[in-house]
């Protein structure tokens, strides 16, 4: 399913789109998921709501044609600027060790996220990660999630610890 397909666009309000009823399962189900190419990244894909366009190579939406907003069209997920994104786990999958340059939300719509440092997240759960932090996201049974991001993030060494200074407890 496209995001064409999904989203309802508000006349009165030229460019909003608006996914309804995204959470059901037939939807989720049905998004063109892409999956996320990056070094030491296994078993996760993401489905773009608000990309900026230079990391994607995807041209911007634009008020003239609110109705087609850009969907991802490439194995990449969003690494610079603000993006916001959903991202889809399978059992036993896990993202790369990251620093992020700024403020990231996410928000757990569905299944079970851990942390590196052994927390784990549930269904409703928001975690925000602070500038500066250090991490490493995986599942068991596998997740969905809704991240939001102020700012890229940027692969950690090998000599970098996962941190989550600064980031409020979720």
């Amino acid at each position: 399913m496209t995001t064409s397909e999904l989203s309802r666009v508000s006349e009165s309000v030229p460019g909003t789109v608006v996914f309804r009823d995204l959470l059901s399962e037939a939807n989720l189900a049905g998004l063109d998921w892409q999956t996320w190419l990056q070094p030491d990244r296994k078993g996760a894909e993401v489905f773009a709501l608000f990309p900026e366009p230079p990391s994607t190579g995807l041209p911007p939406s634009t008020p003239s044609n609110p109705s087609n907003p850009p969907t991802p069209s490439a194995a990449s997920p969003p690494s610079s600027g603000v993006a916001a994104f959903l991202t889809r786990l399978a059992p036993g999958a896990h993202g790369d060790l990251h620093e992020h340059l700024g403020h990231e939300l996410m928000f757990v719509l569905a299944g079970e996220l851990i942390e590196d440092d052994g927390s784990r997240y549930g269904v409703g759960d928001i975690v925000v990660k602070a500038p500066g932090s250090v991490h490493r996201v995986m599942t068991d049974a596998g997740c969905t999630v809704l991240g939001v991001r102020a700012a890229p993030t940027r692969p950690a060494g090998a000599g970098e610890t996962a941190t989550t200074e600064g980031a409020p407890a979720a």
